[in-house]
């Protein structure tokens, strides 16, 4: 046999001695527990290493012995992790992608599917409200001037405008949509054509008359009137009640007229069950209020 590959075979033989060995210290730690503790340490390992090998029938000599305890005590052949870095950090974070991998996408998605609500549900909406509000607000005025000369209705939109401006300043684009509306509605309100008529269907009431909480001896007149356009159609109109402050569309309301308008009313319908001056004011196209062809200071109430 050549004598180089015997040199070459025995440090390799001698060293995988020296690994079982070590391998042999870490298995049998527990029952060599009292040779570590012991004052004789090393030789105490020694001895008990050789029973052990022998007990097997390997034949392991005492530098092969000693090399495996000193390669136990150094950690020699022990295994060492890498230690701490941010690349195997990532690393770790690849192997285990399958574990947490679908968390993150689910919160990936979650994050996006917000986003995307913000954008079209609020962030959206409300850059197109601040692009599209001050030109709907100004042609919406605009609209009311031209249709009218009427100074009560100019007022009107005037304010309207000066407060569609300031809630469009200060971003508050629900109020301001509605501000326009209103504007929208005063326009309608101006092109409406009617005339003011007593009701005096049958089983309805053509007057009432109230007495008011702060004064038990005095009485307040109305006559019941309806909105009649020139096609014979009734409108909806709103009217503020004086006694509850709230306004509401309506088809009848109680004019307040004064108490010798009344009794005329009222003697004209006892006459022949018919009134024949049943018509109390007309409300002209451009014009916010309707003119009056009785004594009646516009006041009115809405149930009675």
């Amino acid at each position: 046999m050549n004598p180089i590959a015997l040199k070459e075979k025995a440090p390799l033989d001698e060293l995988m001695l020296a690994m079982d060995v070590v391998d042999t210290l870490r298995h049998k730690e527990l029952m060599l527990a009292r040779e570590v503790e012991a004052d004789n340490r090393e030789q105490n390992l020694l001895e008990r290493l050789r029973e052990i090998y022998t007990g097997q029938g390997i034949e392991v000599s005492d530098d092969v012995l000693k090399q495996g305890v000193a390669a136990l005590q150094e950690e020699r052949f022990a295994y060492k992790g890498p230690r701490p870095s941010f690349s195997r950090s990532l690393a770790n974070l690849y192997v285990t992608r399958a574990r947490w991998g679908k968390w993150v996408t689910t919160g990936v998605a979650v994050v996006a599917i917000g986003g995307a609500a913000y954008q079209f549900g609020i962030r959206g909406p409300e850059l197109r409200a601040a692009a599209t509000l001050p030109v709907e607000l100004q042609t919406a005025y605009q609209t009311v001037v031209a249709e009218t000369q009427d100074p009560p209705a100019l007022s009107k939109a005037e304010q309207y405008l000066t407060d569609g401006k300031v809630q469009i300043e200060h971003r508050d684009f629900s109020e301001a949509g509605a501000t326009v509306g209103a504007l929208h509605a005063l326009d309608t309100q101006l092109r409406q054509q009617y005339d003011l008529k007593i009701v005096q269907r049958q089983g309805e009431r053509s007057g009432v008359y109230r007495v008011p909480d702060d004064n038990r001896r005095a009485r307040n007149y109305y006559v019941i009137v309806e909105a009649v356009t020139p096609r014979g159609e009734r409108l909806s109109i709103p009217i503020t009640s004086e006694e509850s402050g709230k306004t509401a569309a309506v088809r009848e309301w109680g004019l307040r007229v004064d108490e010798a308008t009344y009794n005329s009313v009222a003697a004209d319908k006892r006459d022949d069950g018919i009134i024949q001056k049943d018509v109390v004011g007309a409300k002209h196209r451009g014009v916010l209020n309707p003119e009056y062809s009785v004594a009646t200071t516009g006041a009115a109430i809405t149930k009675w």
